[in-house]
């Protein structure tokens, strides 16, 4: 969804700019002599003049607009997005309907729309929580936690998290009940805190689903090795494998809004939280 509102955002800059342009060499000119021509021009008060020479419709659209979607554009393309989180995936660390900052000049500037980058910058590390293009359908965004970096090994038994053969500390936080989690068929989840690469996130594992174990998986380089924090209902690494270090978009670091749709209302006490 991301890409296409950008190529959309992208051909209305194209499209306003040529339409502004075209009416500024060609016809704009004409206009102001003809209007020049009117008894009393000169003295008439500049909003007077304006309203003469006044272009059409369309094109006074286009001049205006221009400049507004060019800012958008440059701001959204290199320096932070607006990501509307799509599923609880990232329960409870992110709820669904938070609307998040996106940095993203963070991991390096990149041409929008084709993804090559202009300006290196830092790598992810673990802990970050990401926004990149699915690995198998690169039209839409996911958002998932950091888990290994290149040359880790990652090692998932009994629900536990192993980084390089030491086990992730985490702690209990009791029981919780999510109701996101219903199309599993359980709704009681075990909450725990995790420290990712010095990141604390919240975490729920559904007591009812099997582990999704295995062991001393090696992270390639080049790419990443991502979980979502509600691990038994969350698509990620341990489906589709790796995300390459391209797909990266930014890392979320605030949430700006958030919505509740079970009850309708925003989630005032959210707006301005800082993510792990």
């Amino acid at each position: 969804m991301g890409f296409y509102f950008e190529l959309l955002l992208f051909v209305s800059v194209v499209a306003s700019g040529i339409i502004a342009l075209i009416d500024m060499v060609f016809f704009a000119k004409a206009r102001y002599q003809a209007a020049s021509k009117t008894p009393g021009f000169d003295s008439l008060p500049k909003h007077d003049k304006q309203e003469l020479t006044k272009g059409p419709l369309l094109a006074d659209y286009a001049r205006s607009l221009f400049p507004v979607l060019l800012f958008v554009f440059i701001l959204r393309g290199f320096v932070v997005e607006l990501f509307e989180v799509p599923s609880g995936s990232m329960l409870p660390t992110i709820q669904l309907g938070d609307y998040l900052l996106v940095n993203k000049f963070v991991y390096g500037v990149r041409l929008p729309l084709f993804g090559t980058q202009l300006i290196q910058g830092t790598t992810p590390e673990r802990g970050d929580i990401v926004v990149f293009h699915d690995p198998i359908n690169p039209q839409i965004d996911l958002i998932k936690t950091v888990i290994g970096v290149p040359g880790d090994h990652i090692t998932y038994v009994n629900k536990q998290l192993f980084v390089n053969g030491q086990p992730v500390p985490r702690k209990s936080l009791g029981r919780d009940v999510e109701l996101n989690n219903a199309n599993l068929g359980y709704t009681a989840v075990n909450h725990y805190q995790e420290n990712i690469g010095g990141h604390w996130h919240d975490v729920y594992n559904s007591p009812g689903v099997p582990s999704t174990d295995f062991k001393n998986l090696v992270v390639p380089q080049g790419e990443y090795f991502m979980m979502g924090d509600n691990r038994d209902n969350s698509d990620d690494s341990r489906d589709w494998g790796f995300a390459p270090y391209k797909n990266i978009v930014g890392k979320a670091f605030m949430i700006i809004f958030s919505w509740d749709s079970s009850t309708h209302s925003a989630r005032w006490q959210r707006i301005g939280e800082k993510l792990p």
